[in-house]
């Protein structure tokens, strides 16, 4: 196992791409994030208040269940966490992912795919379900972004 995880969380595939092209540029592991009940495209309608995704976004505390869970988390030493932004943040099954392991002293690198929202409070949200992580500034990406800039990018943070 690698030291570097790339943990993605993709309803759309758009995210997937993304998660995908990082994890080649850093030589890291892939691991996809599936909610237990996948998201059909009713769920995922943001324009209805009453769809899944508007419902468990306008509750902070609620926890989308994940089918699938690691092994391990004691090799890693980054976590890249690739998700769509949602509201702003991150989807509430990136917290349910991060609660369910020991962060502490690990270096936690958000990326996001968006049509044209930015990162909004995402760090915010997250930090408390990853207490003792390393949290860094996170990052929207184009699903277009080339590998030449992912490995700008990923050699900037000097991790």
């Amino acid at each position: 196992m690698s030291e570097i995880l790339v943990a993605y969380f993709s309803a759309t595939g758009i995210t997937e791409k993304l998660a995908k092209k990082i994890a080649n540029v850093v030589d890291g592991d892939l691991h996809e994030i599936h909610p237990e009940i996948p998201y059909s495209s009713a769920d995922l309608d943001w324009m209805n208040k009453n769809s899944r995704s508007s419902v468990e976004m306008n509750d902070k505390s609620f926890r989308p269940a994940i089918a699938n869970k690691l092994e391990s988390t004691e090799n890693i030493k980054i976590l890249i966490l690739a998700f769509p932004i949602w509201w702003y943040i991150a989807p509430t099954i990136i917290n349910t992912f991060l609660e369910q392991y020991d962060w502490n002293d690990k270096i936690i690198i958000p990326v996001a795919t968006s049509g044209s929202s930015g990162m909004g409070n995402t760090n915010a949200e997250l930090e408390s379900s990853c207490p003792g992580a390393i949290l860094k500034d996170g990052k929207r990406f184009d699903v277009n972004v080339s590998e030449k800039e992912i490995k700008a990018w990923f050699e900037s943070l000097r991790v």
